[in-house]
This record gives C-alpha cells, sequence and structure tokens, in this order.
C-alpha cells in the first residue's frame, strides 16, 4: 500500500499534498478483458500479431478508457473509505472530470501509478463536500504520463439533497 493516505472527511487538511498510488501492470489479459467488456475489437489493442506488423508501438497498447477506469483502484489505495462501512459515515461519488488528456500510449506489459493531489475541498450545498484532485498517471520508465486531468468527486454525508 501507498505510505500515505487520506479520508474523503479529512481532505481539507490536506490540501496541495500529493499521494501515489502503487504500481498496476497493464497486461494483454486486463486489455482484452475491457475490449471484450466494452465491445471494442480494436486491433491496436488486442491483436498482438497485428501490432507487430501495422502499429507504430510494434505492440497492443492499453485502450485510453482503460487506463481511465484504472483511476478508480489506484485512487482507492490513496483515499480510503469504508467499502460496504456505515452509511451514515458518508458515501464518495465521482462528479466527472473539469479536464482530462491522455497524453502518451501505456504499452502492453507497462507499469502504471497514479499521482493525486488535493486541489480544493469546499461544501457544494449541505451535506456534499465537492473535493477536487489533480492527477496524472505515470508510466514506469516513460517520459510522458499516459493521462493528466482534474477529478472531481463528492462526499455525501446522511440526509444530504442529491
Amino acid at each position: 500500500m501507498p505510505s500515505a493516505t487520506f479520508t474523503p472527511p479529512t481532505a481539507h487538511t490536506v490540501v496541495g499534498q500529493t499521494f501515489t498510488s502503487d504500481w498496476l501492470l497493464v497486461d494483454q489479459r486486463r486489455i482484452n478483458v475491457f475490449g471484450a467488456n466494452t465491445e471494442d475489437p480494436d486491433p491496436h489493442h488486442v491483436d498482438p500479431a497485428y501490432c507487430a506488423e501495422h502499429s507504430p508501438w510494434g505492440k497492443p497498447i492499453s485502450f485510453g478508457f482503460l487506463t481511465i477506469s484504472l483511476l478508480a483502484p489506484m485512487m482507492y489505495q490513496v483515499c480510503r473509505y469504508p467499502l460496504g462501512g456505515d452509511p451514515n459515515e458518508g458515501y464518495p461519488a465521482s462528479y466527472g472530470f473539469n479536464r482530462l488528456r491522455l497524453v502518451a500510449p501505456v504499452l502492453v506489459d507497462s507499469r502504471i501509478r497514479g499521482h493525486f493531489t488535493v486541489r480544493d475541498v469546499r461544501e457544494r450545498k449541505p451535506g456534499q463536500r465537492l473535493i477536487t484532485i489533480e492527477l496524472s498517471v505515470e508510466i514506469e520508465g516513460g517520459d510522458r504520463p499516459a493521462l493528466v486531468g482534474e477529478w472531481e468527486m463528492l462526499w455525501i454525508t446522511p440526509g444530504a439533497a442529491a
């Protein structure tokens, strides 16, 4: 597990701090399963033989949306809250992205990790705390990040209006 974490209720105490997830492997199995689940047969992702002959990288790359989806487990490593815990404590909801860019391809068998900086925490409405996170996904050994962006999440406490 990462050496430092925060919780949504205490996010206001770590504004400006960056938290880093563990490495995740993006292997061919993960890419193929994602392609099957999203009904995307693009050979640049799922066909190593095609990539060896036609791809500018010579091997498959992660789906951009797969890389984006891996933000969830990376974020959970650094922003802890009880899964299936007491709903009276509150629960998170992804509020969306203010910006998101896919900067560099993630080649098959690469490892990636997320860097998450708490930028702002404010009350959106009673019982809803809006947490703004600046993020980047590092590719191990790479010169450029896989993606960069700004993600917002809500911490909703019981009785809050949706």
